[in-house]
């Protein structure tokens, strides 16, 4: 995370839910090879729990415990740093043990105590724009955590039913706040509910998207990507398949090198 820290562009990807150590090792693995070939500070992600569902009936993942015995794994198998989701503040002090990014969910990021105290663990906090703020609202979230170790990300607002749209102004207005900004793709082009019982997505517009966000100007992307989307248990029609990661990162290191953005 010194890296991070120091203001270098970084890449946060894996899958959406963890479904078994093997899968975590093997999408970490490959996306450490990737990004160390660019040059890029990368943070593992996955969620121990996805605890916003559609339905009742979909998959949410290993639970607490054994979530964080695999990022531990993964974290001592590839020594990479590790971002996961919280949820409530009495799971606070167990995450923020093994992760070293602790993530406010979109739909919690006016959780105020959830926010203070996850800033009180002293690890980064990455909180996502909920779709319903305005860009200019995350000044007063990160104000929450009392700490200048924030990321704040965009992941889209929602636009009508079953659909997310981005305004690239929002990236710009919450650098303002001096934080690290975090532009969130794969689930700006999330279709909430879009598939009945489960959401779905548009991942044909990733790379494109990436580009944009990019070229407009941020801290860092976040990713979901899976050996094979269509085996998912969750964000199954949102994630970038893993073997479309190569042409991804050649894609967005070719826009930074190419100038200053805005």
């Amino acid at each position: 995370m010194e890296r991070v820290q120091r203001g270098e562009f970084f890449l946060i990807a894996g899958p959406c839910v963890i479904e078994s150590e093997e899968i975590c090792l093997r999408t970490a693995e490959k996306v450490a090879e990737l990004a160390a070939k660019h040059g890029i500070p990368y943070i593992f992600k996955s969620s121990y729990k996805k605890a916003n569902r559609t339905s009742l009936n979909s998959p949410t993942g290993p639970g607490l415990d054994e979530g964080l015995k695999i990022l531990q794994a993964v974290k001592e198998k590839t020594g990479l740093p590790v971002l996961t989701d919280i949820h409530e503040t009495s799971e606070i002090k167990a995450v923020a043990e093994v992760a070293d990014v602790l993530q406010i969910p979109a739909f919690l990021c006016r959780q105020t105590d959830l926010i203070v105290a996850a800033g009180q663990t002293g690890r980064w906090v990455n909180i996502k724009k909920g779709q319903f703020l305005a860009p200019d609202d995350m000044t007063k979230v990160a104000a929450k955590a009392q700490s200048d170790k924030v990321m704040l990300t965009e992941r889209g607002s929602s636009f009508g039913y079953h659909n997310l749209v981005v305004d690239f102004r929002s990236l710009l207005i919450m650098r303002r706040t001096g934080f690290k900004i975090v532009y969130d793709v794969t689930h700006s082009l999330q279709l909430p509910s879009g598939a009945g019982e489960t959401s779905t997505g548009q991942p044909e517009f990733v790379i494109p998207m990436a580009r944009a966000g990019v070229a407009v100007g941020i801290d860092g992307l976040f990713i979901e990507t899976h050996p094979n989307p269509k085996e998912a248990l969750s964000d199954a029609g949102a994630m970038l398949p893993l073997d479309r990661m190569p042409h991804l990162l050649d894609e967005i290191n070719r826009i930074r090198q190419s100038g200053p953005n805005v």
